[in-house]
């Protein structure tokens, strides 16, 4: 009998779900509208419908029994399983208390994490950080998350909240953040800065689809070049604040734009070896590695916080 585990990532525009084995295998997935706008109740019956079809189909397979139901969403989670806070893009999400109501729903433990501490969890256990029991993963969006990795797990704080690593002020007095404070460093090394960042350049398209950038950038284009080397500028400075205040042994960096790799991620190493005191990222060279697992890191990451 093979155990296996629902995996959850539960986002602003749609909820993907999966059915993981505990060798990482997903058996089954669907993705499901968020469709927040209709409400937290609605929200919540379509949370529990998704891992609900998980479950169903484990009764197809003989041999796997389902063990839990892991979840991964976008906002700070206490250390009870309480939303603590969320964005606009899930309105009236904060002080759900998410894994006491699926437990409710569905009588199987749940356990609940913030989506990119499961994005870690996911890349430790099947992506870029196989092998690796203490590293930093940030991930760059619509903001800037983080997760830290120590001895294996993640290390949560004394809230739940640590690896706020977006909201490390990089420019007093900068830029607003959707925080209420300013200068925030997802105000500048989010996809969304960089989005807004192509706008002022005039580059309308390239802010449509920032893929367009690195392909004209790969292609010699010395416009698409400069823009790259400012935006990952910003994304180095707020590392080089990481790595001084941790000294990882490894950094990975997820959300959709690390699909760029060695494009995005040699010249952020460049500009961290020069801002980095000597020994800290260099002599042998600090690993800054692309997330692998893309848009299956939270299903599999979540189904590992049971399969643990």
């Amino acid at each position: 009998m093979h155990q296996a585990a629902v995996g959850l990532d539960i986002g602003g525009t749609n909820i993907k779900a999966g059915l993981v084995r505990e060798d990482g295998v997903i058996l089954y997935d669907k993705m499901v509208p968020t469709n927040a706008e209709k409400g937290k109740d609605q929200l919540l019956d379509s949370i529990a419908e998704a891992a609900a079809s998980c479950i169903e189909q484990a009764r197809n397979h003989s041999n796997i029994k389902v063990t839990g139901i892991g979840m991964g969403t976008a906002g700070f989670i206490t250390l009870d399983g309480v939303i603590g806070s969320a964005t606009a893009n899930l309105p009236n999400w904060k002080g759900t208390p998410l894994r006491a109501e699926m437990e409710r729903r569905l009588h199987l433990p749940t356990r609940l994490e913030n989506d990119v501490n499961v994005l870690a969890v996911g890349e430790m256990w099947q992506g870029a950080g196989k092998g690796l029991i203490e590293f930093l993963c940030v991930s760059l969006g619509t903001g800037v998350g983080g997760s830290i990795i120590t001895n294996g797990r993640t290390y949560r704080g004394r809230s739940g909240y640590a690896g706020a690593f977006g909201h490390q002020i990089i420019q007093m007095g900068g830029k607003p953040c959707t925080c209420g404070s300013k200068g925030c460093w997802e105000q500048y090394a989010s996809v969304t800065a960089l989005k807004r960042q192509l706008l002022t350049a005039g580059k309308t398209a390239w802010a449509e689809d920032p893929r367009q950038l690195f392909t004209e950038a790969e292609a010699g284009n010395e416009a698409a070049k400069l823009l790259i080397r400012d935006y990952t500028d910003y994304i180095a400075i707020g590392l080089t604040n990481l790595i001084h205040l941790y000294n990882p042994p490894a950094i990975i960096i997820g959300g959709a734009i690390s699909e760029q790799g060695d494009a995005l991620i040699r010249p952020v190493r460049e500009q961290i070896e020069r801002y980095t005191m000597d020994g800290f990222a260099d002599h042998p060279p600090l690993p800054i590695l692309p997330a692998r697992l893309g848009n299956r890191a939270g299903i599999i990451g979540a189904a590992k916080l049971i399969l643990a």
